[in-house]
């Protein structure tokens, strides 16, 4: 307490509160001189805590007598959503009038007018409230070193959730900058979900030869466990699909038996659904809500008040209300469908009774039987407070490019020392100099390909060695097209003939929309189920996909189901186990032990170390069913790959599915009878190779790379969306991209941006790393069982071809009728 000034400690006993522990340690390490990460679990003072050191050295300082000469900004608050921010503002303006301290704060977001911000710069607040796009436009300002000369503090929010992406890249870059305005700055990060405390640790300060290149670390003890429970439902439990409407009855029931209830889903598509169910069966006519990104902004706005307010007694959402923005008396969060990590678990429970001393009551609902083992490891994380959160990674290159132009928009600079400052910052402190002056090259020319071209060359080298911006406009576009977030848009699906030569028509039907990502993997004619139809994929023309129809009932790819979060290593090693050991599966449903069972009889369970490969006969095709549980990003991957080198093979493979826990491969050959003869070796077919020359060839075939150079390219800044009072279109965007791709690929194979994509695609759309992790995993370790028909485990994955999205209740009885010839042909297996 001794911390504390007198003001402070006579508001804590006006509430009847002590300062927790944690809140005091973190003043007195920040006090002494040290940036710090703070872990404590929602309802335990983060936010608080956070601005103790801020509002007591203002406290100290006083009010600043008018007629004073410029104070910039004091204390820089960042957070990765805008409506925390506003909440932010809220909830500490609250103590500061109540303590009636002489004290400022507003905030800064895309929704700030500009007369507001443009007085903020002239006048500072002591506190500014803020997002990474902010602090990217505000330091690349010619003022911005006035602006920020007088900062003690940055305090950075739900700090987790920001390192891991490219808006964390930026934002790094930016808190490298800020250092060089004021060096004696403290960094305060707040997280509850933290796997590898270091990795922030180290984040939060520059990283120097000469150390200590981490920061403090501040640990909240205790707070309430979690009472969580798995969903027990009188009604069979799905065996695939992500719906769960057959627990549609039971969650209304949970609604009416609590004050407020969160209803976290993965998806937009599950949010919509869930919702619509919820509503049809609303008899007593409850206020539910339904919140998610694709909703207009005034409508998400009217939903968070009315939460806030207690008006609301459910609300279905995505991960848009994830994080720790304080809703009011929520008393329960209902999970629907698995939580793919035990940290998002543990982040979203904490939306529920934001109280540290009481427990959050959550609900899990699996959606079908792999997700109760999903559901039931994600439990058991939670009782030992395992953590899965991704680590920070490296950092994006075409981020780089994007921030070079900003710092030569501020002011001109010495490459030697915005190498040093950009190596400072730890997702960048991998990056050699030889890398940087080639991402240099790019915003000074363009490249070798582009150098011609007036246009791309932004920034200029000056006379004494230093680079500035090239003209004002070209600072003008930068800060038109910050930021990283690019928008996937849909394509309309063209029907499309051949002409006698062989040629595309332009004309054909317009069949609907499909998100882009899906297309992103196909080859030019591969096959898939869309609208009831079996499409040949013939290509992509500008914003449209082109098909024609497919002389086939067997789509090569049945469906794709993007959109999910991919299931996290640590609890896809929870699923192996739990199946490993029925000694484990006594908490678990009836139904999803007797499934265990007959499949313990009919084939085999693997051990945790083992990949299960079945083989089997149905309905005329070979099937190969795989099971690396190792999420649907890395098994998408694989099963392209794989379908490649089965061709090879002799195999003759038609098509495969992939789930988040199984791959299902579908041929013209007896896939186990070539393993048995000796044709087909698996651990030939499970090489790490496949890594290479495959990889490079699909992609090489594929429309992925195209699309994601597209992103690195507006990130970049090589194409530009937004112009003084008007935008380009997605479909002016991509044609730009196009064409800029096909250049650089003929004439500058080893273009910057070119290396940028590769490394974007191979981390988040392809899941390279962990795919290889996986072939490294099961080296000696694949257990063949060649079966005469289906297993009880395959059924899941196999019913997942065909599955398009349920759009109402005859598609999903044509689904379960489909279903039951599988499913009894199964389990009968053991009789």
């Amino acid at each position: 307490m001794d911390l504390l000034p007198e003001t402070f400690r006579q508001w804590f006993a006006g509430k009847g509160w002590q300062p927790r522990a944690h809140q005091l340690e973190l003043l007195g390490k920040v006090r002494g001189g040290a940036s710090a990460l703070l872990i404590a679990p929602t309802g335990a003072g983060k936010t608080l805590a956070g601005f103790l050191p801020s509002l007591t050295d203002l406290e100290a300082r006083g009010p600043i007598p008018p007629g004073s000469a410029f104070t910039g900004i004091h204390t820089l608050y960042i957070s990765p959503l805008k409506a925390l921010a506003v909440d932010i503002e809220r909830n500490l303006m609250k103590p500061v009038r109540e303590m009636n301290l002489a004290v400022t704060i507003e905030n800064r977001t895309g929704d700030t007018p500009q007369h507001k911000r443009q007085r903020q710069k002239q006048r500072p607040p002591d506190i500014l409230l803020t997002t990474p796009e902010q602090l990217a436009l505000l330091i690349a300002s010619d003022d911005a070193a006035r602006f920020f000369r007088d900062l003690k503090y940055v305090v950075l929010d739900e700090l987790h959730s920001l390192v891991t992406s490219k808006r964390g890249h930026l934002l790094a870059l930016g808190l490298a900058r800020l250092r060089q305005h004021a060096p004696d700055l403290k960094a305060i990060g707040l997280s509850a979900t933290v796997a590898d405390p270091m990795d922030l640790q180290s984040w939060l300060v520059p990283q120097k030869a000469d150390g200590p290149n981490h920061a403090a670390l501040v640990t909240a003890a205790g707070g309430a466990r979690p009472l969580i429970t798995i969903l027990r439902s009188e009604d069979r439990i799905p065996w695939s699909g992500h719906s769960a409407r057959y627990a549609v009855p039971v969650i209304y029931e949970e609604i009416k038996a609590h004050k407020t209830t969160l209803i976290f889903v993965n998806t937009r598509s599950q949010a919509e659904l869930l919702f619509q169910e919820l509503w049809t069966i609303n008899d007593d006519s409850l206020p539910i809500a339904l919140h998610h990104g694709s909703l207009d902004v005034g409508q998400r706005r009217k939903v968070e008040a009315a939460m806030a307010e207690n008006k609301l007694r459910a609300v279905v959402a995505t991960s848009t209300l994830d994080l720790g923005i304080d809703w009011g008396d929520v008393d329960l969060v209902i999970h629907a469908g698995a939580p793919k990590g035990a940290s998002r678990l543990a982040q979203r429970i904490g939306r529920a009774n934001h109280r540290m001393d009481e427990p959050s009551r959550a609900i899990l609902v699996p959606a079908n039987r792999f997700e109760v083992l999903e559901c039931q490891a994600a439990l058991d994380a939670n009782y030992i407070n395992a953590q899965d959160t991704p680590p920070s990674g490296e950092g994006a290159l075409d981020v780089l490019a994007q921030h070079v132009l900003g710092m030569a928009c501020a002011d001109p600079f010495h490459a030697d020392d915005l190498y040093e400052e950009v190596t400072s910052a730890l997702p960048y402190s991998w990056l050699d100099r030889e890398t940087f002056d080639r991402v240099l090259d790019f915003a000074a020319t363009g490249g070798y390909a582009l150098k011609s071209y007036e246009r791309y060359a932004k920034i200029r080298q000056r006379a004494d060695g230093t680079w500035r911006v090239a003209n004002p406009q070209t600072a003008q576009q930068y800060r038109l097209n910050i930021g990283t977030i690019v928008e996937m848009p849909m394509l309309n699906v063209r029907l499309v003939k051949r002409n006698k030569l062989g040629s595309l028509g332009r004309g054909g039907a317009v069949l609907g929309k499909v998100e882009e990502y899906f297309l992103e993997a196909l080859s030019q004619g591969d096959t898939f189920l869309f609208g009831g139809k079996v499409l040949r994929f013939e290509g992509i023309r500008e914003n449209e996909c082109l098909v024609s129809t497919a002389y086939s009932s067997d789509p090569k790819i049945p469906a794709y189901a993007g959109g999910k979060f991919p299931l996290s290593t640590y609890l896809a090693d929870g699923v192996r186990k739990l199946l490993s050991g029925s000694e484990q599966w006594v908490g678990l449903p009836e139904q999803v032990r007797d499934w265990l069972e007959v499949q313990k009889e009919v084939s085999v369970l693997p051990a945790r170390d083992q990949m299960l490969v079945e083989t089997f006969p149905r309905a005329s095709r070979f099937f190969m069913v795989i099971y690396p549980f190792e999420g649907r990003l890395a098994h998408q991957t694989c099963g392209m790959l794989l379908t490649r080198r089965l061709d090879r093979m002799g195999a003759k493979p038609l098509g495969f599915v992939a789930t988040d826990y199984s791959l299902a491969i579908w041929g013209l050959e007896d896939m186990g009878a070539m393993i048995r003869l000796g044709r087909l070796r698996l651990s030939e077919l499970f090489d790490e190779d496949m890594l290479g020359d495959d990889l490079e060839a699909w992609l090489n075939e594929s429309w992925m790379l195209k699309r994601t150079f597209r992103n690195c390219a507006v990130i970049a800044g090589l194409i530009e969306r937004r112009h003084p009072g008007q935008e380009k279109t997605g479909r002016q965007v991509t044609v730009s991209a196009d064409l800029i791709y096909d250049v650089l690929r003929s004439h500058e194979p080893d273009h910057i941006l070119l290396q940028a994509t590769r490394q974007e695609a191979a981390a988040g759309l392809l899941d390279i790393a962990r795919l290889g992790a996986m072939l490294n995993r099961i080296k000696g370790h694949i257990l063949h069982k060649a079966l005469d028909r289906i297993s009880p485990l395959a059924v899941p994955v196999l019913l997942e071809i065909g599955r398009e999205t349920v759009q109402g209740e005859a598609q999903e009885s044509l689904l379960a009728e489909a279903a039951e010839d599988l499913i009894m042909d199964a389990m009968q297996a053991s009789v």
